[in-house]
């Protein structure tokens, strides 16, 4: 039998949000149940059960991750427009790294930083960084928390977060990519993101570290 494992709340948080309508037993956080109805119940009840069961999970809608707990979540268009999750969250602030632009941020141009570029490998987010870490800065000295979110918050989105990890603690990039990959177990930022986060890591520490020919990259 596999060992007892304790995690973070935060990891705790982040692997219920990422949940998966399909059976992933390989998975080491995945949890077995057994049916231990009577063939006669389980004949009378799995059709109910299963209609039941699809109406909850089209219905659920998960959460943005938490990255640095408490203060900043990294997630997708849809979370971010949805008052609900705003409110449960406490979000205050929020960095749009897409082109959509939505009614729910009008008329709040002190707590939006809307970035507005194209999930390819052509776009260049190096010239915006800089600002996008000292509004993240800013906002962490008031006490907000902040929502990051890209189209579907696995490119675009997740290589801010990674570049803000390098420049606040001053890290390698494979240090903070591997540290938002234990967070969001999706992300995948395009190629030329990956490159200039690559670029990101000379700026911040002075030299070229990571190699990213590793294929985790």
């Amino acid at each position: 039998m596999t060992d007892l494992v304790f995690c973070e709340p935060t990891e705790l948080y982040n692997i219920l949000n990422q949940v998966s309508k399909l059976s992933r037993l390989t998975e080491p956080n995945y949890l077995c149940l057994l049916d231990v109805r009577s063939r006669r119940e389980y004949d009378e009840s799995h059709v109910i059960t299963a209609l039941r069961v699809k109406k909850e999970l089209d219905a659920f809608q998960p959460y943005p991750v938490e990255i640095i707990p408490g203060k900043i979540f990294l997630g997708n268009f849809s979370q971010a427009c949805d008052p609900q999750v705003q409110k449960d969250l406490k979000i205050k602030a929020h960095i749009n790294i897409s082109m959509e632009v939505g009614p729910f941020f009008a008329g709040d141009p002190d707590n939006l930083l809307h970035i507005q570029i194209e999930d390819t490998s052509d776009t260049k987010i190096i010239p915006f960084l800089r600002h996008l870490c000292h509004f993240i800065e800013i906002h962490l000295e008031l006490g907000s928390v902040l929502l990051v979110f890209s189209t579907r918050g696995i490119s675009r989105s997740c290589a801010v977060i990674v570049a803000f990890l390098m420049h606040q603690n001053e890290e390698t990039l494979k240090r903070s990519w591997a540290y938002v990959k234990k967070c969001k177990n999706n992300m995948r930022p395009n190629w030329g993101l990956v490159t200039q986060l690559l670029e990101w890591e000379k700026i911040v520490l002075g030299d070229f570290v990571t190699d990213i020919s590793d294929p985790m990259y």
